[in-house]
């Protein structure tokens, strides 16, 4: 059981830390603003997520546990609303989405 602890907390490490690699090159990649948001809201929510749970299965039960729960909800709340907030703000100020960035529907 150990052995399949250790590959499984291992699993979610390397995957969480894929996505926040691709979600770096992402905001590094990506043009405009809306794109880039998205990136980085990937970053926050899987891959942090991911990291925080291989952690979590690292940790056993203890003390750290408990923190990196704490840290895992706080992020699961505070993420998606500040991302939203950001975009929000943006396209209150009159930052449209560009149609050749791919966010918004084409007129055909």
């Amino acid at each position: 059981m150990s052995a399949l602890l250790e590959y499984l907390s291992w699993g979610l490490i390397l995957a969480g830390s894929g996505f926040c690699v691709v979600g770096a090159l992402g905001l590094v990649r990506l043009m405009g603003f809306y794109p880039r948001t998205h990136a980085a809201s990937v970053i926050d929510s899987a891959g942090a997520g991911l990291l925080l749970a291989g952690l979590i299965l690292q940790g056993g039960w203890t003390l750290v546990t408990v923190k990196l729960v704490i840290i895992g909800v706080l992020i699961f709340f505070t993420s998606p609303t500040a991302t939203h907030a950001l975009a929000n703000a943006a396209l209150a100020r009159g930052m449209a989405p560009d149609p050749a960035e791919g966010d918004a529907p084409s007129k055909s």
